[in-house]
């Protein structure tokens, strides 16, 4: 509940706000988080952190695979090995271009 409540309250506030502060405001904000976005140090922030997300992701499932052994789901197994398998032709388990940029 003290979350929901506290979401709700930040729906409001942020309506207020920006009911208040006008599209001129609105499109200076916008401006200011596109510039965030393409900025090459906040990019390879985001790319470090979405690589070190999937590689503990992958010794997660690799950890309860482990100890649920044959309890775990045929979907999600079956998931798993397509997604390791496209892996391993495409080069490196890790090796991936999410997130990559061509600049």
């Amino acid at each position: 509940m003290r979350y929901r409540l506290t979401f709700v309250v930040g729906v409001a506030v942020g309506y207020v706000l920006g009911t208040r502060a006008g599209r001129e405001k609105y499109e200076q904000m916008r401006k200011t988080a596109r510039r965030l976005a393409e900025n090459p140090a906040v990019r390879n922030a985001f790319e470090s952190a979405a690589h070190n997300g999937r590689e503990m992701a992958g010794k997660a499932f690799g950890a309860v695979s482990e100890r649920m052994g044959d309890r775990l789901p045929g979907t999600v197994s079956d998931k798993v090995r397509t997604l390791r398998g496209r892996r391993a032709a495409q080069g490196s388990p890790l090796d991936d271009d999410w997130g990559t940029s061509n600049t």
